[in-house]
């Protein structure tokens, strides 16, 4: 039976469509063609299912599973973004609508959802999001197979057909980005399905100049959330404004989006027929920024002491638990808080696709944010060291990406299972040397492993070392470290007082 009927499966599948967007984001941004050529498609999936993914998540463990469904779907519709992202939130609602009785008929969800998905669409293009879902549904009603085994493959072989069924697409050598993005969705389905895939999707590249194509009449993107009992005078008027016209929902509840001339009067009609909020407009040749005047960093911290270290060189902190990311709303309220022109540092690889979606999002706001690809606490910190808020906005960032590039980042832990790594097989209890993200030492004992990582990594040209104290780091051992390391080189020492990791190392 399918694990999706269980809200623990919905939860994995909504938060693994969530990541494995954010990883994709920019690869989808770069197909980007249709209907308009505002690289912004992989982002704008990504912010559509991680709101899905942030509303079950909030729920308790215990919850039924239909209201893990219902929950899912109302996070995406009050979060979708653009064409896309609403269109895929109507997909979503579909399969709500199927396996919220706890059948776990994925089979006629996903029937149902490429029926809602079209449905949904004023003007339906073929060669987009909707002939992919239409393609899937087809093959699940035709191959008894494993659903989502059929659905993914089905998927990417529609994603294939798209150039021949959209000219804008051949021409740029593209295929859909829509539908890249649904094909990841059904990637991470077929994983919580099965427990296993055929391999991870690729999303392909352009294989010629994208095509920067303006569309006819329509300047401006406008999306708004609807509070009204019908919207079918809405839709009429809407189609006569302008087109990429995507009304979903239902219950009272809407999300519109369309492309037109003239924004106000879409916004009016919505007034007409009921309470339009969250009101978006994007001016679709380029973004306009409303500064609100201030410079600011905000740092991902993992721990009270590393947060305190932030903080006190001047960073708005957004904390996180460890081995995980923070909310995508924590994120974008410390990129508000910080000003008007921001640089953000995740300080973890994993992080980055949040932080990038997060920016996103406060751009909409006139804030110029810059994500700086900070891998490590200690890069942050390296960054943040050179900090001048006197610059350039575009000079600052560039002194302090190059700052974190020319740190080396180690860190001692301890490994909690077997497993063979690179520098040989590994028990629970074994202390485990990391450098640059890389297994490179173990042993028994906790002191002698980081002196070994430590040494390992100045040998290749260092004069600059900074060390950061776990909770779990053993009396004394910076002070050895520093000792044994002798007067050449200048050790900086802080408590960060994290869990998990006893030491993090940083050289420069």
């Amino acid at each position: 039976m399918s694990t999706l009927v269980d809200p623990a499966g919905v939860r994995r599948w909504a938060r693994l469509s969530a990541d494995s967007l954010g990883r994709a984001g920019a690869e989808i941004d770069a197909l980007n063609v249709f209907p308009v050529a505002d690289g912004d498609t992989g982002t704008n999936l990504h912010l559509t299912m991680l709101s899905a993914a942030e509303a079950v998540e909030s729920l308790p463990d215990d919850v039924d599973v239909a209201i893990a469904w219902q929950t899912l779907s109302y996070g995406a519709l009050v979060g979708a973004r653009g064409n896309s992202g609403v269109i895929v939130s109507q997909a979503l609602r579909g399969l709500a609508d199927v396996l919220k009785d706890g059948r776990g008929d994925l089979r006629a969800g996903l029937v149902r959802a490429a029926e809602l998905a079209r449905a949904a669409v004023a003007r339906p293009v073929e060669g987009t999001v909707l002939t992919v879902l239409d393609a899937v549904a087809r093959a699940v009603r035709e191959d008894e197979g494993e659903t989502a085994t059929v659905a993914a493959r089905a998927a990417r072989a529609a994603l294939g057909r798209t150039p021949e069924q959209l000219e804008v697409l051949a021409r740029s050598g593209v295929v859909d980005a829509g539908g890249a993005g649904l094909a990841i969705i059904l990637d991470a389905l077929e994983e919580v399905v099965t427990g296993a895939g055929e391999g991870r999707f690729v999303v392909p590249a352009p294989t010629a100049a994208v095509v920067q194509q303006a569309e006819e009449g329509a300047g401006y993107e406008v999306m708004y959330l609807l509070d009204a009992l019908e919207v079918d005078k809405l839709r009429e008027e809407l189609d006569e404004l302008g087109d990429s016209l995507v009304i979903v929902g239902g219950e009272g509840l809407w999300n519109v989006h369309v492309h037109v001339e003239d924004a106000g009067a879409a916004i009016e009609a919505g007034l007409r027929v009921g309470r339009p909020y969250r009101i978006r407009v994007t001016y679709l040749a380029e973004r306009t920024h409303r500064a609100r005047g201030g410079r600011g960093v905000v740092a991902v911290a993992a721990g009270a002491g590393i947060a305190a270290l932030f903080e006190e060189c001047g960073a708005v902190v957004v904390r996180r638990e460890p081995g995980s990311s923070p909310p995508l709303a924590a994120m974008v309220a410390g990129i508000r808080e910080a000003g008007s022109e921001v640089a953000v540092l995740p300080n973890d690889e994993a992080v980055r696709a949040v932080a990038m979606a997060a920016a996103e999002v406060a751009r909409e706001d006139g804030v110029t944010v810059s994500v700086l690809p900070t891998k490590a606490t200690v890069q942050g910190l390296a960054a943040l060291a050179v900090h001048d808020p006197l610059r350039r906005f575009d000079d600052d960032v560039v002194a302090m990406t190059d700052a974190a590039g020319h740190t080396r980042y180690g860190h001692v832990t301890v490994a909690t299972r077997a497993a063979f790594t690179s520098a040989g097989v590994c028990r629970p209890g074994d202390v485990l040397g990391l450098i640059d993200g890389d297994v490179a030492d173990l042993g028994p004992d906790l002191a002698e492993v980081a002196i070994r990582v430590v040494n390992r990594m100045v040998s290749g040209g260092g004069e600059l070392i900074t060390l950061v104290t776990g909770a779990d780091a053993p009396p004394g051992l910076a002070r050895e470290i520093e000792e044994r390391l002798g007067p050449l080189v200048e050790v900086t020492v802080h408590e960060g007082g994290q869990g998990v990791y006893p030491l993090l190392i940083g050289v420069e």
